[in-house]
């Protein structure tokens, strides 16, 4: 029976090109001259440290974050940029979590979608990917055509698609 899995992972390799860019970016930059600027990646959390002397330059810094990585492949809703940055003595911090893997949450709403579409085919939660079967390939193609268009809020991977 065909078959394919729906993920959402991040490279973390492209994820660490796209971070050691962006240091390079902003080390050349005129406007962050003289200014102390740190941008670190967790690769084991999935966490981006940033820290400036303003919360303006701490959101400069997030949008050529997301500009790079976007040119490295990554998804910009990888990146959870909900919090406000903190301030902390004369700078301002910022954890930027990049979403790698499907919460229980997300892939329920994603299954939900899918069941309401009403189309032949049978959806498991596995750990976090979701399994998605069906009799007929079409059956697939109309759910990865339909999972493109909606926003879950999450980057989506169809992958390991068997026939």
């Amino acid at each position: 029976m065909p078959s394919f899995d729906l993920a959402s992972s991040v490279d973390i390799q492209a994820l660490d090109n796209a971070v050691n860019i962006v240091k390079k970016e902003i080390t050349n930059r005129f406007d962050f001259k003289g200014i102390h600027v740190v941008i670190e990646l967790n690769k084991k959390d999935y966490i981006i440290k940033l820290e400036s002397d303003s919360e303006m330059k701490v959101q400069q810094i997030e949008d050529v974050l997301l500009s790079r990585s976007i040119k490295q492949g990554i998804d910009a809703n990888a990146f959870d940029l909900s919090k406000e940055p903190q301030p902390s003595g004369k700078t301002f911090k910022k954890d930027v979590p990049v979403r790698n893997g499907l919460k229980q949450e997300d892939a329920k709403k994603i299954v939900k979608y899918i069941k309401d579409k009403g189309l032949k085919v049978q959806t498991a939660i596995m750990d976090d990917i979701i399994r998605v079967t069906g009799k007929k390939i079409d059956d697939l193609q109309e759910v990865i055509a339909a999972c493109r268009t909606e926003n879950f809020g999450v980057p989506l991977q169809f992958i390991n698609m068997k026939s």
